[in-house]
Protein backbone atom coordinates (compact mmCIF):
# COMPACT_ATOMS: atom_id res chain seq x y z
CA UNK A 1 0.00 0.00 0.00
CA UNK A 2 3.07 2.46 0.73
CA UNK A 3 4.71 1.33 -2.29
CA UNK A 4 1.27 2.50 -4.22
CA UNK A 5 0.97 6.16 -2.19
CA UNK A 6 4.57 6.72 -3.09
CA UNK A 7 4.36 6.21 -6.80
CA UNK A 8 1.18 8.13 -7.19
CA UNK A 9 2.66 10.89 -5.43
CA UNK A 10 6.29 10.52 -7.70
CA UNK A 11 3.75 10.48 -10.70
CA UNK A 12 1.69 13.68 -9.58
CA UNK A 13 4.94 15.56 -8.76
CA UNK A 14 6.45 14.80 -12.04
CA UNK A 15 2.59 16.06 -13.78
CA UNK A 16 2.93 19.17 -11.35
CA UNK A 17 6.50 20.08 -11.92
CA UNK A 18 8.42 21.92 -14.59
CA UNK A 19 6.62 25.52 -16.30
CA UNK A 20 3.79 26.37 -16.58
CA UNK A 21 0.96 25.04 -19.30
CA UNK A 22 0.32 27.53 -21.97
CA UNK A 23 -3.26 27.84 -22.11
CA UNK A 24 -4.69 28.63 -26.15
CA UNK A 25 -6.32 31.64 -26.38
CA UNK A 26 -6.75 32.18 -30.45
CA UNK A 27 -6.41 28.82 -32.05
CA UNK A 28 -4.77 28.21 -35.72
CA UNK A 29 -8.13 27.63 -37.46
CA UNK A 30 -9.43 30.57 -35.54
CA UNK A 31 -6.83 33.15 -36.81
CA UNK A 32 -7.68 32.14 -40.24
CA UNK A 33 -11.36 33.51 -39.83
CA UNK A 34 -11.29 36.69 -42.46
CA UNK A 35 -11.22 40.19 -40.67
CA UNK A 36 -14.52 41.82 -39.86
CA UNK A 37 -15.63 43.95 -42.83
CA UNK A 38 -15.31 47.43 -42.34
CA UNK A 39 -13.93 49.73 -39.35
CA UNK A 40 -14.72 48.49 -35.43
CA UNK A 41 -15.92 51.48 -34.05
CA UNK A 42 -16.15 52.13 -30.30
CA UNK A 43 -18.00 55.50 -28.91
CA UNK A 44 -15.66 57.10 -26.17
CA UNK A 45 -16.85 60.50 -26.23
CA UNK A 46 -18.05 63.01 -23.64
CA UNK A 47 -17.41 62.42 -19.46
CA UNK A 48 -17.41 57.89 -18.85
CA UNK A 49 -18.08 57.31 -15.53
CA UNK A 50 -18.75 53.39 -16.28
CA UNK A 51 -15.66 51.25 -15.92
CA UNK A 52 -11.83 51.70 -17.79
CA UNK A 53 -10.32 48.54 -19.25
CA UNK A 54 -6.44 49.11 -19.54
CA UNK A 55 -4.70 46.99 -21.79
CA UNK A 56 -0.87 46.77 -19.96
CA UNK A 57 1.11 44.21 -21.56
CA UNK A 58 2.34 42.44 -23.75
CA UNK A 59 4.16 45.19 -25.40
CA UNK A 60 4.80 46.16 -29.54
CA UNK A 61 5.18 42.34 -30.47
CA UNK A 62 5.79 39.39 -28.47
CA UNK A 63 6.27 35.63 -28.97
CA UNK A 64 3.45 32.77 -28.11
CA UNK A 65 3.41 31.98 -25.03
CA UNK A 66 2.83 35.99 -23.72
CA UNK A 67 1.56 37.12 -20.69
CA UNK A 68 -1.99 39.05 -21.60
CA UNK A 69 -2.39 41.57 -18.75
CA UNK A 70 -5.08 43.94 -18.82
CA UNK A 71 -6.52 46.24 -15.49
CA UNK A 72 -9.91 47.36 -14.55
CA UNK A 73 -10.56 50.92 -13.15
CA UNK A 74 -14.39 51.32 -11.46
CA UNK A 75 -15.44 54.71 -10.16
CA UNK A 76 -17.83 56.06 -7.97
CA UNK A 77 -17.63 53.00 -5.41
CA UNK A 78 -18.80 50.66 -7.76
CA UNK A 79 -17.19 47.10 -8.25
CA UNK A 80 -16.42 45.33 -11.19
CA UNK A 81 -19.37 42.62 -12.56
CA UNK A 82 -17.04 39.94 -12.36
CA UNK A 83 -19.80 37.72 -14.57
CA UNK A 84 -20.36 40.44 -17.24
CA UNK A 85 -16.30 40.23 -18.48
CA UNK A 86 -16.41 39.23 -22.17
CA UNK A 87 -13.72 39.03 -24.44
CA UNK A 88 -14.42 38.63 -28.34
CA UNK A 89 -11.72 38.06 -31.00
CA UNK A 90 -12.89 40.27 -33.57
CA UNK A 91 -13.22 38.22 -37.16
CA UNK A 92 -16.08 37.10 -39.12
CA UNK A 93 -18.25 35.43 -37.48
CA UNK A 94 -16.44 36.59 -34.04
CA UNK A 95 -15.28 34.26 -31.67
CA UNK A 96 -16.11 34.49 -27.77
CA UNK A 97 -12.61 33.81 -25.87
CA UNK A 98 -14.51 34.25 -22.66
CA UNK A 99 -14.70 30.96 -21.12
CA UNK A 100 -10.79 30.68 -21.92
CA UNK A 101 -10.06 34.00 -20.07
CA UNK A 102 -12.57 33.22 -17.08
CA UNK A 103 -10.17 31.70 -14.91
CA UNK A 104 -7.97 34.25 -15.29
CA UNK A 105 -10.34 36.90 -14.13
CA UNK A 106 -10.22 39.30 -11.00
CA UNK A 107 -11.86 42.51 -9.44
CA UNK A 108 -8.67 44.39 -10.80
CA UNK A 109 -8.10 42.87 -14.57
CA UNK A 110 -7.48 39.76 -16.47
CA UNK A 111 -3.87 38.38 -15.23
CA UNK A 112 -2.91 35.33 -18.59
CA UNK A 113 0.86 34.62 -17.94
CA UNK A 114 1.22 32.21 -21.11
CA UNK A 115 -1.42 32.74 -23.52
CA UNK A 116 -0.89 30.54 -26.84
CA UNK A 117 -1.41 32.18 -29.97
CA UNK A 118 -0.31 31.54 -33.48
CA UNK A 119 1.75 34.09 -35.17
CA UNK A 120 -0.24 37.18 -36.36
CA UNK A 121 -2.18 40.15 -35.49
CA UNK A 122 -5.47 40.37 -33.62
CA UNK A 123 -7.95 42.49 -32.61
CA UNK A 124 -9.18 42.23 -29.58
CA UNK A 125 -12.45 43.30 -27.45
CA UNK A 126 -12.97 43.59 -23.72
CA UNK A 127 -16.68 44.35 -22.40
CA UNK A 128 -17.12 45.33 -18.75
CA UNK A 129 -19.77 46.57 -16.39
CA UNK A 130 -20.01 47.72 -13.09
CA UNK A 131 -22.28 47.05 -9.78
CA UNK A 132 -24.37 49.85 -11.47
CA UNK A 133 -24.71 48.76 -14.54
CA UNK A 134 -22.23 51.01 -16.28
CA UNK A 135 -20.90 49.78 -19.14
CA UNK A 136 -17.16 49.75 -20.49
CA UNK A 137 -15.06 48.78 -23.48
CA UNK A 138 -11.55 48.30 -24.97
CA UNK A 139 -10.43 47.10 -28.56
CA UNK A 140 -6.52 46.59 -29.09
CA UNK A 141 -4.30 44.63 -31.34
CA UNK A 142 -2.28 41.33 -30.48
CA UNK A 143 0.87 41.04 -32.52
CA UNK A 144 2.70 37.69 -32.29
CA UNK A 145 5.81 37.44 -33.70
CA UNK A 146 7.08 34.47 -35.37
CA UNK A 147 8.89 31.85 -32.54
Amino acid sequence: MKRNVLSGLVAAGLLFSGSSHAVPLITEEEARLPPPKGAVAVDQRGIMRGPKVEFVSPGASASSPLPLVLKFQSYGGAKIDLDSVRMIFLRTPNVDLTSRVKPFVKADGINMQDAELPPGEYTVRVDIKDSDGRSGTAIFTLKVAPK
